[in-house]
């Protein structure tokens, strides 16, 4: 359990060093959503999902 809350303040964290750092990027990101095909944000959400299982794997190998 130490590890999951552990791992949600990490996300939350970076979340909001995004936020905090590059605003007027993530106003735009959002503006451009909307418009992006399912079909790409679907990979990259696969992509983002594959890298951080990488990296955790790797922090425990």
């Amino acid at each position: 359990m130490e590890l999951f809350f552990t791992a949600i303040g990490l996300v939350l964290f970076i979340e909001g060093l995004v936020y905090a750092g590059f605003p007027v990027l993530v106003k735009k990101m959002a503006s451009q959503i909307h418009v992006t095909p399912e079909h790409i944000l679907r990979l990259s959400g696969f992509c983002a999902m594959v890298i951080g299982l990488i990296i955790v794997w790797l922090s425990y190998s």
